[in-house]
């Protein structure tokens, strides 16, 4: 199994939707340095906080579809969550690597990869959590080499008030009339459905110093269009 190569990204940038997630099991660590070994410029995850206030990296609201037992993330305590097994890609049960990890997990893998960390925060935080997020990224030394990304307008809010530097990108399914004044707000780039983008939004984006990201391609056809309109980023499940 290997990724489908670009030949030509000329100045787009590969990021890793969940990890290589084409070929390993989604946020997982071995999704993560799937993607480490690659030449992917970033690596996507999600990221959820605890019952009992710790961070771990999952996409559902419940480890229904990826471990079988369904377990709700953000009522479970860490401990319970780290000892469900999840299932391979092809929903069996079998190796004991595929865990839910930790954030710090996450962060590291990222760092030792020289990866940037595309972070999205999940469902709506209080400030105190993004502000525990970053201490522990900004303490493992990968802070300036983290994006967060959000669906949550104000989850980006909260954190640009706590860090006006940080790399922040507002996810969204529509390119809508008032974005690109919600973004030039608070200094955000911009995570977009790739269906959602034209050459010309792009193009306005740019004009404003907008940098764009779109979700999720999979085919090298579409990859290649976004490209030669001068798109940002691509984050993929399997392109390379």
């Amino acid at each position: 199994m290997n990724t489908v190569k670009i030949a030509d990204k000329k100045n787009t940038l590969m990021v890793a939707h969940r990890g290589l997630s084409g070929i390993e099991r989604e946020n997982t660590n071995a999704a993560f340095v799937a993607a480490g070994n690659r030449s992917y410029f970033g690596i996507e995850c999600d990221v959820h906080r605890t019952a009992d206030g710790k961070f771990v990296i999952f996409h559902d609201d419940n480890t229904a579809r990826v471990a079988i037992d369904k377990l709700v993330i953000e009522e479970s305590t860490f401990e319970t969550l780290r000892a469900l097994r999840l299932t391979d890609r092809d929903g069996q049960r079998g190796r004991s690597d595929l865990r839910i990890p930790s954030l710090e997990e996450y962060i590291s893998i990222c760092k030792k990869y020289e990866k940037v960390a595309v972070l999205e925060l999940k469902n709506d935080f209080e400030t105190e959590d993004i502000a525990k997020i970053c201490e522990i990224i900004e303490g493992l030394g990968h802070f300036e080499e983290t994006v967060f990304i959000s669906f949550s307008y104000e989850n980006m809010i909260k954190l640009k008030t706590l860090y006006p530097n940080a790399r922040a990108q507002f996810l969204i399914s529509k390119f809508e009339d008032d974005l690109v004044e919600k973004l030039t707000a608070y200094c955000l780039d911009l995570d977009i459905y790739y269906k959602a983008l034209t050459e010309e939004n792009i193009a306005l984006c740019h004009e404003k110093g907008i940098k764009v990201n779109c979700w999720t391609v999979d085919d090298r056809e579409n990859a290649e269009r976004l490209i030669e309109w001068g798109v940002d980023y691509i984050t993929s499940n399997i392109l390379e």
